[in-house]
């Protein structure tokens, strides 16, 4: 049954051909089997799972089935999970049991998703590795030496080992699509606003979004249709009808104009992951779309426009965690202030605690301007290159990453040249653009992923692009080293 995406197992569930008691009680026995080499999931709930799948199963003999009814998910632990821990991968959350559902978590429930468990994750988001959360690092299940990428590390490595076929995740700079290329698995960030971030702890709230990793794109339109919609809980959440993802899927690229930016494919790129994008514009040519070559001349100061926006708001929103309501509390404080320096010295990691630190100094007096007005004024700058972009093209694809899956502490002793690994997918954050990563080919054995960036609320068309691909191609269900077992 692992063997299948989430769209064939839905089906195969409407057939009959087993309950969702039974394929929970697989995966469960999957994630008990060969998590411990990986190291994805922080909680597992299996004693809820198999009352939901219970549920899910009387729904289905009452013709009540949901959109997901029985199927197994799992949730980022970014996402508050009603009675369940919510740790955000840190020592600061470690003992929060969450007291309500995020908005992502509501949806999924109410369309008959089983949560079999949270998945492991960089400490508070912040991270291209998944190396930073408490819980120790998570592991490619391709090559496990090397890292998943990260923030949502965890999920995508779930999803490539088939320990789960669909898991929640977040994006502020890259954090669905960076993993998502280096495991071989698709992902979506969709547009700013169309998913709701309430009960989605915060890192940077006008960069963070909700998202979906699976197998296909298939599987992300079917995970999309459940969880898009207007939350009135979240002011960023835009009031707007869902459009039919599904419906679209098989949509005929004939006429589709896809831009290549050549900024997507710099002088030292890997000739190697370039050959596997070239290789993936050319079988979407060959079904009918026209390529265009496009220009993005400021995307390149996305990631230095980003480290001074995300930190300068990780440093605002984290300032909640002092050890006084919840979380993490220092022992035997001597006042109130040594409480709250020694409740965030100790519970934050070492990641978090130099983003906040760069954050509160871009932030401070005297520098404000100089860093944090000028990076929103490049942030706008990007916005409306790509804003001009598709005026002439329908989608832009290129390289999702710039290398393949990197060893383990590879790149632990240099922050700036981690951060580079989302040089790709921070433009998508900072102009708010749906964007999605398909597998596209493998480079030494591991994975390499194609980006397909869309104009705002377009998630249906770069849906149906990466189905069209999908449907030519197969590497979206090559398997990994981890879970190979057919």
């Amino acid at each position: 049954m692992h063997s299948l995406t989430l769209t064939e197992l839905n089906a195969g569930l409407a057939r009959g051909d087993y309950s969702a008691r039974e394929l929970t009680e697989h995966f469960l026995q999957r994630i008990q089997t060969l998590d411990p080499q990986l190291n994805s999931f922080v909680s597992i709930t299996a004693e809820q799972a198999l009352a939901q799948a219970d549920a899910a199963d009387a729904a289905r003999a009452r013709g009540e089935a949901g959109l997901l009814n029985g199927l197994p998910i799992a949730h980022k632990d970014i996402f508050c999970t009603r009675g369940v821990r919510t740790s955000c991968g840190s020592k600061m959350l470690d003992n929060f049991i969450a007291p309500y559902d995020a908005n992502i978590v509501e949806r999924m429930r109410a369309a008959g998703a089983v949560m079999l468990g949270k998945t492991n994750m960089d400490e508070f988001a912040m991270g291209s590795s998944n190396e930073t959360s408490y819980y120790g690092p998570v592991k490619n299940p391709w090559d496990t030496s090397r890292v998943p990428g990260g923030s949502s590390g965890g999920s995508a490595a779930a999803v490539a080992a088939r320990l789960i076929p669909a898991a929640t995740a977040s994006d502020t700079g890259g954090s669905i699509r960076q993993p998502a290329a280096l495991t071989g698995v698709t992902g979506l960030k969709p547009t700013y606003g169309r998913v709701s971030r309430w009960g989605m702890i915060a890192f940077a709230s006008s960069l963070d979004q909700a998202g979906a990793m699976a197998n296909s794109a298939a599987d992300c339109a079917l995970l999309l249709q459940a969880m898009a919609g207007h939350d009135s809980r979240d002011s960023t959440c835009v009031a707007r009808p869902v459009d039919n993802y599904l419906g679209e899927l098989e949509k005929p690229l004939a006429g589709l104009r896809i831009g290549v930016p050549a900024e997507f494919f710099p002088a030292d790129l890997d000739s190697r992951i370039a050959d596997q994008a070239h290789a993936a514009l050319a079988e979407l040519e060959r079904q009918g779309a026209t390529l265009v070559p496009v220009a993005l001349p400021s995307v390149h100061l996305s990631v230095p426009a980003y480290y001074v926006i995300a930190p300068a708001e990780a440093s605002s929103n984290l300032a909640r965690f002092d050890g006084v309501r919840y979380g993490y509390r220092c022992d035997n404080p001597a006042d109130l202030e040594d409480m709250f320096k020694r409740s965030r010295s100790e519970g934050f990691g070492a990641e978090v605690k130099r983003r906040i630190l760069v954050g509160t100094y871009a932030l401070s007096h005297g520098y404000y301007d100089a860093y944090y007005l000028k990076a929103q004024k490049v942030r706008r700058l990007i916005s409306n290159e790509f804003a001009r972009a598709f005026e002439q093209v329908d989608v832009l694809m290129g390289p999702t990453t710039p290398e393949i899956a990197f060893g383990i502490g590879a790149k632990n002793d240099d922050p700036v040249t981690m951060y580079m690994a989302d040089a790709f997918t921070i433009g998508a954050n900072l102009a708010g653009l749906p964007a999605l990563s398909m597998p596209a080919g493998l480079v030494d054995g591991l994975p390499v992923g194609v980006q397909v960036i869309g104009n705002y609320f377009r998630e249906a068309q770069i849906l149906n692009v990466a189905h069209r691909f999908q449907q030519a191609t197969d590497w979206h269900r090559a398997r990994p080293a981890v879970g190979d077992d057919a």
